[in-house]
């Protein structure tokens, strides 16, 4: 599957873009929209281009990781809300979490649930996280 364009719209939404590097809540170095990683340097700049294209190379990377982690068939909008929900959260984590465990055993009504238990940027709630779980939570359960 491949992300359709109201999953990209989430990500777009609640990453934001900012062309200069910024740390996160978490703390980590980010650029563009909600890029990290060894590339991501202090004090650079990019322009909405290469925005563009760190969002295309990341996302292709997340919805391989969902696709590797589900086990069961998917809906359009349960693969968008995951693949947003891993962009934000890495892999590792999303592989060893309860939700992906209900996913992958069919009960989408709990794991929809799971999505709210993530909502802690550097160990306290964060307003934003509360706001995109709810958001991924209901495009999960839309049909």
């Amino acid at each position: 599957m491949k992300l359709s364009k109201t999953g990209l719209d989430l990500i777009k939404h609640f990453e934001g873009l900012r062309l200069n590097t910024y740390r996160c809540q978490a703390g980590v170095l980010t650029i563009g929209y909600g890029h990290t990683g060894s590339d991501v340097k202090s004090g650079m700049k990019i322009t909405e281009a290469q925005a563009d294209a760190y969002l295309v190379a990341d996302v292709a990377k997340f919805e391989r990781a969902v696709a590797d982690m589900v086990k069961v068939p998917l809906t359009q909008s349960q693969f968008d809300a995951l693949v947003s929900f891993t962009f934000n959260l890495g892999a590792g984590k999303v592989k060893s979490s309860t939700l992906i465990r209900k996913v992958n055993a069919g009960d989408f009504a709990e794991a929809a649930a799971e999505f709210a238990k993530w909502r802690l940027a550097g160990g306290k709630v964060s307003n934003g996280l509360v706001t995109r779980r709810a958001a991924e939570a209901k495009l999960f359960q839309t049909k």
